[in-house]
């Protein structure tokens, strides 16, 4: 996209989808117009998009996508959502270029854009090595991971990932037991079965059965306002082991990635619970890394407050930008 066009930028999840419009105002690309759509409200991804369309005083001409899910050839099935997106489908309603990135990915490039204020610090230090990789991941209806890899040069490139569907891996003997309950009933248990609001539900049930507990709560939301009004309730330790395992991953995908720049706690869930997960087991587990404890207790955790973030990402990807430095032009509105 050129300075003078104006962009459609779109994070669309597994219950919602958000877009705004983007243009360029004194060299800085800004955010407006922004519109959320529940997709339970909408048959399809494109009638979600062009009832957005039609409210936008300047139609955009092209745009940035960003969906919760791999992207193969330009098309997806979103994996926690009936929609099917496809770039040409959205050519039909005069965007091109068009493209669809993941949505962690456009978390990724977003990142180092969110203002400090906007970031909730769950440990560590103030900063990270700035020319070192940042991990972003986090549980909302699914549960995702990304990464931005920055060398000296000022050149980052973010990394598309599933990294939410790799295996959990339990750390003591309680998880031991949560793994075996959950493989009764999936076979294969991967992070996402746990550590997102269906699979807090998940381990809500898992923790009753262990104790053995009846419990009747089937809405994940539930768990979590009982857990905030009460954190020794049976909700509360559910919570509390949701943030433990939560931390471990983390640690995990900071090991992995060699995300010694920060890690990012995204998505919708860990906003709403931020006074219970500082003080929850969630740094511990962060930083329980055996022989690495000491290279994990150098990475800075933070929460992203913006509600923005992905489209920020999407923006950057939008108007061209690789270079570290173009976080010192981008604006929100």
């Amino acid at each position: 996209m050129t300075a003078d066009e104006t962009l459609l930028v779109g994070d669309v999840g597994g219950t919602n989808a958000r877009f705004a419009t983007v243009c360029m105002v004194d060299g800085r690309p800004v955010l407006e117009h922004h519109e959320s759509f529940r997709g339970a409200d909408h048959p399809t991804f494109l009638a979600a998009v062009k009832a957005f369309l039609d409210g936008c005083a300047v139609r955009p001409t092209g745009g940035v996508i960003a969906v919760a899910g791999p992207v193969s050839d330009g098309e997806i099935d979103l994996t926690n959502s009936p929609w099917r997106i496809s770039e040409a489908e959205l050519q039909t309603l005069g965007l091109d270029p068009i493209r669809l990135i993941n949505d962690f990915e456009a978390l990724a490039w977003g990142a180092p854009l969110v203002p400090t204020e906007q970031l909730a610090s769950l440990g560590g230090p103030d900063q990270g090595d700035p020319h070192a990789t940042l991990a972003v991941l986090g549980p909302g209806t699914g549960f995702g991971v990304s990464a931005l890899v920055r060398d000296s040069r000022g050149t980052d490139v973010a990394l598309p990932s599933e990294g939410g569907h790799a295996c959990f891996a339990p750390g003591d003997a309680v998880e031991d037991e949560i793994l075996r309950i959950l493989r009764r009933r999936y076979g294969r248990v991967s992070i996402e079965r746990l550590i997102c609001g269906p699979g807090l539900l998940n381990l809500h049930r898992a923790l009753a059965e262990i104790d053995g507990r009846e419990s009747h709560i089937d809405d994940p939301a539930l768990i979590t306002a009982e857990a905030l009004q009460n954190p020794n309730s049976p909700c509360g330790a559910t919570l509390a082991r949701f943030c433990a395992v939560l931390g471990s991953v983390a640690g995990d995908i900071a090991l992995t990635t060699g995300a010694r720049g920060g890690v990012y706690i995204a998505g919708g869930i860990a906003p709403r619970i931020l006074p219970f997960l500082k003080t929850s087991p969630f740094r511990e587990r962060f930083e329980r890394k055996g022989r690495y404890t000491d290279y994990m207790a150098a990475i800075p955790t933070r929460v992203i407050l913006h509600p923005h973030a992905a489209l920020l990402g999407a923006a950057r990807v939008g108007f061209g930008g690789p270079k570290s430095e173009f976080s010192l032009n981008l604006t929100s509105a």
